[in-house]
């Protein structure tokens, strides 16, 4: 059964570890994550962005395929299903649909409109016990359409938004979507503690977990990180390995072209960068 983000994160900063978000895109990457999640005993947060949802053909099938993989997996660790980065209208709708957890991505708008819609979605979601999270500072870089320059919160306005109610806070630190270009400065610490300190101890999230040195994720949790999104590097894993299995031309020996062979490298190298993360995070054995 899903469960709201709220408790896993909460235990999360209390144990000062992480818990991952792993965008998933189809079955392939929800059976690889549930299953990895399963054998590391490690609670795990399925990211939704509204495109991927859109090409899943639409939130309701998203929530049933996840139900159902629950079920027939026998999955017994703690699993969120959260929508990424939702517009006002999308995180709703997941609301209705049977999400656990939204995010409402107001951070475009004026801090009062943010407030105003932010506290509309809590309302909401409060009455179905669905966790929700806010964004102040746009996170740089593109995910699915999205882009944000990669501004720095104001913490006097992350103070603001995290009075509302709300269950975890993401904050731009000079983190960024997709892969980080070599002269990137790295993660705002000073930020990252100011944020803290006016966040009434509500768990913070890192987006754009891809590429983000270990030292760096782990300074992180210790200044109150609890949720840490991936998924490019799930996407270059599962690239790669699909790569590399027909540039050998094995979907051409016997039925490698079966899509359940020929997917298959994909899966298990997305099963071993999920692993890898959870580690890093310190999430394994933490069920």
């Amino acid at each position: 059964m899903l469960v709201s983000a709220k408790e896993m994160l909460l235990k999360a900063k209390e144990g000062k570890y992480a818990v991952g978000q792993f965008n998933i895109n189809n079955l392939e990457w929800t059976k690889a994550i549930l299953n990895t999640a399963q054998a590391c005993q490690s609670p795990v947060i399925l990211g939704v962005s509204e495109g991927a949802a859109k090409y899943m053909t639409g939130y309701g099938t998203v929530v049933g395929m996840v139900n159902g993989m629950l079920k027939s997996l026998n999955i017994t660790v703690p699993v969120a299903l959260h929508l990424d980065h939702g517009e006002y209208t999308g995180a709703l709708a997941c609301i209705e649909a049977g999400f656990s957890s939204v995010m409402f991505d107001g951070s475009h708008y004026p801090i009062d409109e943010n407030i105003e819609k932010t506290k509309e979605i809590i309302r909401k979601a409060a009455e179905k016990g669905v966790s929700v999270e806010a964004e102040v500072g746009a996170i740089g870089g593109e995910e699915d359409g999205v882009v944000g320059g990669g501004e720095k919160a104001d913490p006097a306005e992350c103070a603001k938004i995290a009075a509302l109610g709300i269950d975890m806070l993401a904050a731009g630190i000079g983190n960024i979507h997709g892969t980080y270009p070599p002269n990137w400065p790295g993660l705002d610490f000073d930020v990252l503690a100011k944020v803290q300190e006016v966040s009434g101890g509500i768990p913070l999230v890192l987006h754009g977990g891809t590429g983000i040195p270990a030292e760096m994720i782990q300074k992180a949790i210790s200044l109150g990180v609890s949720k840490i999104n991936v998924n490019t590097e799930c996407q270059l894993a599962f690239a790669a390995a699909t790569r590399k299995y027909i540039e050998a031309g094995l979907d051409l020996k016997g039925k490698g072209y079966d899509p359940r062979k020929l997917l298959k490298p994909g899966y298990e190298a997305m099963m071993d960068t999920v692993k890898e993360k959870m580690e890093l995070f310190g999430s394994v054995g933490k069920a």
